[in-house]
C-alpha cells in the first residue's frame, strides 16, 4: 500500500499567514525557533533555528463535531511550500513515539485503532489501519504532548 502524508491544507495556512485567527478565535503567537522540536504542519519540516514560527490552536477536521479534537501546533510564520505527501516527512523521523488513531470517512474515531507506536513502526501500523474497510485516514500525534502532526491516507 502506498501512503500519502497530508499536511495542513494551503487554504488554512494562507489564512493564518494573512493574519487570520486560529480554531479558538485567537491570533497565533509569533516566536523565533531554537531549531529543536518545532515541526511545521504545512511543509512537514522543522522550523530551523532563527526562523519565525507561529503557535496556534488547530482543528484538522472539516467540521466541529464531538470527535474533532483541537490542539496546539507550530507552523512557519512566513509562507513555506506545502509538503508533497509522497515521502515520510522529516518531522516523523525522530526517535520519539507517536499516537496513531484511525478515523472513518465521516471523521469519527474508529474505536480500537488508537495506540502508541515507535517511529520505526509508524508506517507499518498506518498500513495495518488503512487496510481496514472502516478506516479512511489515520491521524498522527505526538505521544508525549498529543500535538497533531499530520494525516495519513492511501495514495
Amino acid at each position: 500500500m502506498t501512503l500519502r502524508y497530508v499536511a495542513m491544507p494551503d487554504m488554512d495556512a494562507e489564512q493564518l499567514w494573512q493574519g487570520g485567527r486560529d480554531a479558538y478565535g485567537n491570533l497565533p503567537e509569533r516566536h523565533i525557533s531554537d531549531g529543536v522540536g518545532v515541526p511545521c504542519r504545512h511543509c512537514l519540516r522543522n522550523v530551523e533555528e532563527g526562523e519565525a514560527y507561529l503557535i496556534l490552536a488547530y482543528r484538522p477536521f472539516s467540521s466541529a463535531q464531538p470527535y474533532a479534537e483541537t490542539g496546539p501546533i507550530f507552523m512557519h510564520a512566513d509562507a513555506c511550500p506545502a509538503a508533497d505527501g509522497t515521502l515520510l516527512p522529516s518531522i516523523l523521523t525522530s526517535s520519539t513515539d507517536y499516537l496513531l488513531r484511525g478515523y472513518s470517512a465521516d471523521e469519527r474515531i474508529v474505536y480500537g485503532t488508537g495506540g502508541v507506536v515507535p517511529a520505526d513502526m509508524l508506517e507499518r501500523r498506518a498500513d495495518e489501519l488503512l487496510a481496514r474497510p472502516d478506516v479512511a485516514s489515520v491521524h498522527v500525534r505526538s505521544a508525549k504532548n498529543n500535538c497533531y502532526q499530520c494525516r495519513i491516507e492511501t495514495a
